[in-house]
């Protein structure tokens, strides 16, 4: 008898979640950001999604953010044309970077010192967070708004996608485009995993999984429905995926095989991703929650607890519901 999966509803947002990330792995633990078009990122404890806190300052939709590998700051990008640098630990705000339009994407360096930006302007700048009143490095390029830039190859060179339906490899030193690759549709999604140096796109109903340093395709992998968002399995055993219709989808990595699918979320879903340890993976969705889903379904883990009544195995939540008391 399979196992039925038990997401972990994480409330709290009063509008749509459009971008999720996860920490690395630190001594206690890892966290867990959201940004919403509420205007209010919130922090989480990411394998169990109990609310820490809420970074309050944007007057507008959150529509990026992130934090570093640490979780000592975070970063968010917003439509009042502005990113602000926060204290991921106290909570209170470093920096706001006045922008000239919308952002929507926010990239720390591995060392934390400098943040990557992309948004509503085509342009990508680089700030270094230690001389926060010097003006940004700035990249031109794209003739359409930018929805995600990254740093990649230890942060020698950028990737970036952008509605222009490119995406682009950028040398940071030199500033000049390394390559671009065409779609035939805009990119919906990109996240970049350095081990092993993978990128994966997404576009229509298709997840692309790409050679960050060269941009040679590696492998295609084909949905049912429209695709928003993917996120590879640490280990590269799965991957995940969801989009316009609901549903998560789980795929067999190496076969293409689609394994699971469930339901859960009450709109589409923007933004899924692997925690660090890829125990689980977070959602967010068009109806305002996060839902946190198990990798293997039966384990024991944050606040999943596998019980035996009878012969049958099934899953609890020891909490199903993590909803903030109240906003910081």
């Amino acid at each position: 008898m399979a196992m039925r999966q038990t997401p972990l509803t994480c409330s709290g947002h009063t509008r749509p979640v459009v971008d999720l990330a996860f920490s690395g792995i630190t001594p206690y633990g890892y966290f867990l950001i959201s940004a919403c078009k509420d205007g209010k990122p919130m922090l989480r404890q990411g394998d169990t999604g109990d609310w820490i806190g809420t970074f309050l300052g944007h007057k507008g939709a959150v529509w990026g953010a992130t934090l570093n590998k640490e979780a000592t700051k975070a970063a968010t990008a917003a439509a009042d044309f502005s990113a602000k640098v926060w204290d991921a630990v106290t909570g209170d705000e470093i920096l706001t970077l006045a922008h000239k339009h919308i952002v929507k994407s926010v990239n720390f360096t591995q060392d934390s010192n400098n943040l990557l930006t992309g948004g509503q302007d085509k342009i990508l700048r680089i700030y270094d967070l230690g001389k926060p009143e010097a003006e940004p490095q700035e990249i031109t390029g794209h003739t359409s708004a930018i929805k995600k830039a990254l740093w990649c190859n230890d942060d020698k060179q950028i990737l970036s996608a952008a509605d222009d339906k490119t995406v682009r490899l950028w040398d940071r030193t030199s500033m000049e485009v390394v390559k671009s690759m065409p779609f035939d549709s805009s990119v919906s999604s990109m996240e970049y995993i350095p081990d092993g140096e993978v990128l994966v796109i997404t576009y229509g109903k298709t997840i692309g999984f790409y050679n960050a340093l060269s941009l040679d395709l590696i492998k295609t992998v084909d949905a049912p429905a429209s695709i928003n968002s993917a996120s590879l399995h640490p280990d590269k055993d799965f991957l995940v995926a969801a989009g316009d219709d609901f549903k998560l989808y789980k795929f067999d990595y190496n076969t293409k095989e689609e394994l699971e699918s469930y339901k859960g979320h009450f709109g589409p879903v923007h933004c899924v991703r692997f925690s660090p340890d890829g125990e689980l993976y977070a959602s967010g969705s068009e109806d305002g929650t996060l839902r946190l889903w198990q990798t293997a379904v039966g384990k024991t883990y944050g606040l999943w607890k596998c019980v035996l009544p009878g012969k049958s195995w099934s899953t609890v939540l020891l909490i199903n519901v993590c909803i903030p008391p109240t906003f910081l």
